[in-house]
């Protein structure tokens, strides 16, 4: 378990699937969580999820914590850069998990001696199933980068890469559980299209999706060599699948990836 006090500057969403999934994990307890974040009701599910403590003092955060997440949207990171800024000690790590917020425009808006890591998670971090990506900034160290994979690592998959990468996560995996969501939710349609009760078709498909990502994972296959195994000549999988081809799901699938990463890209522009 780690020594090391983590504060969150936000208590929202991922701020939550975070602190959650490293409790969870065993890895920090609950006692070492404290999260920062105006809305009252925010503060309350972060407690009652994590079991951690809250405020609605930034600076007290960051007082009291060793690693700091700034777990706010990139629409709301200036205001908050600006309160912290050249209050933050260098001896603190500071991980942003602001899609988009490029390391060199969170130096400049925190203060140039800040010890930076940039993290794109994503929510199934709650489930112990995070696809996350993260890159370390010039004044952090590779003790921080470890700590950093350690503490993703915990809550799922961590990838240690270079920066100009982060926006292609941002639309792959940051973005991705909606992307998959719609399509076991389109599955679930069409099995109720064809007589399933709701639920049953909803369980099916759910089922039907992890069961296929556990298949890639697990035996490091292509994805194509594992669909043609299911495919017989003339069968009801390649019929299926000439209707997703006529249908364009490939393609709109590799569309909704660049739009998002394109969307990161114009988010440290407007920052």
């Amino acid at each position: 378990m780690l020594k090391q006090r983590i504060g969150m500057i936000g208590a929202g969403q991922m701020a939550t699937a975070l602190a959650r999934g490293f409790v969870d994990a065993d890895l920090v307890p609950a006692d070492n969580l404290l999260a920062g974040d105006p809305d009252g009701d925010a503060r309350e599910r972060f407690a009652a999820a994590t079991g951690g403590r809250t405020t609605d003092d930034n600076v007290r955060v960051v007082g009291e914590s060793e690693v700091i997440f700034l777990a706010v949207k990139p629409q709301q990171l200036a205001p908050v850069a600006a309160e912290l800024r050249e209050k933050i000690p260098a001896e603190k790590l500071v991980v942003s998990i602001a899609a988009g917020i490029r390391l060199s425009a969170l130096a400049d808006a925190l203060g140039a001696a800040v010890r930076l890591v940039r993290v794109m998670p994503n929510t199934p971090c709650l489930v112990g199933r995070g696809a996350c990506g993260y890159c370390i900034g010039p004044q952090a160290t590779e003790e921080d980068g470890a700590l950093v994979g350690r503490l993703l690592g915990a809550v799922g998959v961590a990838v240690a890469l270079d920066e100009k990468l982060m926006d292609a996560v941002t639309g792959l995996s940051g973005s991705g559980p909606a992307f998959v969501y719609v399509i076991i939710e389109a599955l679930s349609d069409g099995g109720v299209r064809m007589g399933l009760p709701r639920n049953v078709a909803t369980a099916l498909a759910a089922e039907t999706v992890r069961g296929a990502a556990e298949m890639v994972a697990a035996t490091g296959e292509h994805p194509g060599v594992l669909k043609d195994r299911v495919c017989s000549p003339g069968g009801t999988t390649i019929a299926g699948l000439q209707a997703l081809e006529s249908g364009g799901l490939r393609a709109a699938l590799i569309a909704a990836v660049e739009a998002a990463a394109r969307r990161s890209v114009e988010l440290n522009t407007a920052f």
